[in-house]
């Protein structure tokens, strides 16, 4: 186990296999990982090396996506599913810089997730941070529970960064996204990003290394293609500059390279 690694959780915190949650906080440079993530982790990067910039970019993407959400378009409340570890610059950080006002209610179900997250996510004075341990496959629960912190007859910025590659039916997963988007009023915002295989963007060495992740550790993955992860997206209207690769949309170098990550903000009407 590394310095500043996680200590023991709830019972289901299981520490023999690797995590994703503990493995992607090993591939943004984070200490919240044991020896099997790291294993695993530099195992995948050996497979795949872009894992790194795929992780390093859907950070900069949440940063560039809650600046744009609560500056731009207002947004003074957050439903952040699947949290994934706290590092620097979470949602509630940025959210608050700008609207200090603003209530975070962060959704994921990993033990080591819920153990920091109650210690370090906390709210400005003027704002609530609330954290909640719940499934993505069980939306209405989450909408139950969220309502308790935020008020759903008001806009809500509803973020799904890497958590709909969790769900491996991509029925279901489309049931889901708009279970959770028909619960929040007009002016809400769908923030998502998700993997790839599409060749054009890097994507097809995803195959090999998510073959080899399901095999190896948890929970399982799954990649899809620009159409499938657009489809998340219906009836919602696309912010500029639409679904693009994660480290494109809104980044400055307006030409930063490609990753095998899509990403999109996108608006209820």
């Amino acid at each position: 186990m590394t310095e500043g690694s996680p200590t023991a959780g709830p019972e289901r915190l299981d520490t023999s296999v690797a995590h994703n949650a503990r493995v992607w906080n090993y591939w943004i440079g984070g200490t919240d990982n044991y020896e099997v993530d790291q294993r695993v982790g530099e195992h995948v990067a050996g497979m795949f090396p872009v894992i790194r910039d795929v992780a390093r970019a859907d950070r900069q993407f949440l940063a560039r996506a809650v600046g744009y959400l609560a500056a731009e378009r207002g947004i003074r409340q957050f439903l952040d599913i699947g949290t994934g570890l706290p590092t620097v610059d979470n949602t509630h950080e940025i959210a608050q810089r700008i609207a200090p006002e603003s209530r975070i209610v962060y959704v994921d179900n990993d033990p080591v997730v819920l153990v920091h997250a109650r210690s370090l996510l906390t709210s400005s004075p003027e704002g609530v941070t609330d954290y909640l341990d719940a499934d993505v496959h069980d939306p209405d629960t989450i909408l139950q529970r969220a309502a308790d912190t935020l008020d759903l007859t008001r806009p809500v910025a509803l973020m799904m960064l890497g958590i709909l590659n969790f769900v491996l039916d991509t029925g279901e997963a489309r049931d889901i996204v708009r279970r959770l988007m028909a619960a929040l009023p007009s002016g809400s915002c769908l923030a998502l990003t998700h993997p790839t295989y599409d060749s054009d963007v890097g994507g097809a060495g995803n195959v090999a290394a998510m073959e080899f992740w399901n095999a190896n550790a948890t929970p399982p993955i799954t990649a899809r293609s620009r159409a499938e992860i657009a489809s998340f997206l219906d009836g919602l209207d696309l912010v500029e500059p639409g679904l693009v690769p994660c480290s494109q949309w809104r980044a400055d170098p307006a030409d930063a390279a490609p990753v095998p990550q899509f990403g999109a903000v996108a608006v209820k009407p």
